[in-house]
């Protein structure tokens, strides 16, 4: 098979990546989901014309010629507070005192807030005129009984959410989460139970993948470390096969001991490629089986987690039915020279500051795929395409930002 492009991968991978089937939950756990089909108003929203201030409500006819030195005096016939209704029309040369939120009573079609008038009692000076229909929010302003309000697929904010609690939607329908497995592959790792072994590393891959699942909104499972025995690599494939989605790093590559693509064919994936024109990352591999999407990941943990950003993640979030796949770019001045080679994409880790003129990205050092204290570092992945030699210190680059940098950014933009 020949090398696919970044674009060419995720096109692929994304094919294949079906939205969940709908599952109900409860609305304080819908939060991040994704609505599963349309939901419509149960009522009209305001039930009927409320004012939007402390106030007086009015007949605009009786305010032509207020002014502050010549104010139009009222008689107060009413005093409305929310939640209560209107007993009274205002007739000519009347006004009732109204709050926030209550119904506008029959008779009045304006309202002057409480600043703009001198109340004395039974009476009320009106200082400043208004336009007709002044501070009222109309019946229906904010939902109409009957009226699509949200569509499917439609991610659950706060501020959605809110809006399903106004139509009383004790549970909401959503797609279901895909199940993902982890599995680490290779002789030379250990588990983080074991004691410390010199000759050892450390299984970073399987805790790294499982923070970033868990960053999308997925809890997966880990299944622990394959040696480099085909027996137990089967038997931990197949396991790993049961779920929808099989996270498998390490042994895709084409050393003699490297079992895995052999064993992914004789358990009958279909696999659509195993080269990606990337670095870090050039290792990745790709294919289906009856259940799901099967990625074999990198051995080395930065690689193994700049294709979970690339790859993984944007495969799971369109299978939770989100329209938003990808990580946020931002563009950032960059701090020095970058030289690259022409050939591959590649994903540079850098850390972000802001100047008077904007972002800068600057380099988080060593860029190679083992050094993991740079990824625990950086802010953002600087992409140089594959066509390109590098950029110049002063250039504007594109950056993906990386989980958290969200509010680190605001913060920012509050200091500028």
């Amino acid at each position: 098979m020949s090398y696919f492009s970044v674009t060419e991968a995720q096109d692929c991978i994304l094919e294949h990546a079906s939205c969940m089937n709908m599952e109900r939950v409860a609305l304080h756990d819908s939060l991040n989901r994704v609505l599963a089909c349309d939901v419509s108003a149960n009522r009209n929203h305001p039930p009927y014309d409320v004012s939007a201030m402390d106030g007086y409500a009015v007949r605009f006819a009786d305010l032509a010629e207020a002014t502050t030195d010549v104010p139009v005096a009222l008689t107060v016939v009413d005093d409305i507070r929310a939640g209560v209704m209107p007993q009274v029309k205002v007739l000519p040369g009347k006004a009732a005192r109204i709050m926030t939120g209550a119904p506008v009573p029959a008779g009045a079609d304006t309202v002057i807030r409480v600043e703009d008038t001198q109340d004395a009692g039974d009476r009320v000076s009106i200082l400043v005129p208004q336009k007709q229909g002044a501070n009222i929010r109309p019946l229906g302003e904010n939902l109409r009984n009957g009226e699509i309000v949200l569509t499917r697929g439609t991610e659950i904010t706060p501020g959605v959410l809110a809006i399903l609690a106004m139509v009383k939607q004790k549970e909401v329908s959503v797609f279901a989460r895909p199940t993902v497995a982890i599995l680490s592959t290779g002789d030379e790792l250990d588990s983080i139970d074991e004691p410390v072994d010199e000759n050892k590393i450390p299984d970073a891959n399987s805790h790294a993948l499982y923070a970033q699942c868990r960053s999308i909104g997925i809890t997966p499972t880990l299944l622990g470390i394959a040696h480099d025995n085909p027996i137990e690599l089967r038997a931990k494939l197949a396991e790993g096969l049961k779920y929808d989605v099989l996270l498998a790093s390490g042994g895709v590559s084409v050393g003699h001991h490297d079992f895995m693509r052999p064993m992914l064919d004789a358990l009958g994936i279909t696999m659509h490629f195993w080269r990606v024109a990337m670095r870090p990352g050039h290792p990745l591999a790709f294919g289906t089986s009856e259940n799901g999407l099967v990625f074999g990941l990198p051995g080395n943990p930065v690689a193994s987690m700049v294709c979970f950003e690339q790859f993984v993640a944007p495969a799971c979030r369109a299978m939770m039915g989100h329209k938003r796949l990808f990580r946020r770019t931002i563009m950032a001045r960059l701090a020095h020279d970058v030289k690259d080679r022409v050939g591959r994409a590649h994903f540079v880790r850098v850390t972000l500051s802001r100047d008077e003129q904007g972002y800068v990205a600057t380099s988080t050092g060593a860029q190679g795929s083992g050094v993991l204290l740079s990824m625990a570092m950086a802010d953002g992945l600087m992409l140089i395409p594959a066509e390109s030699e590098g950029f110049k210190k002063g250039d504007m680059v594109t950056i993906q930002l990386l989980q958290g940098m969200e509010f680190q950014q605001a913060a920012c933009l509050q200091e500028g």
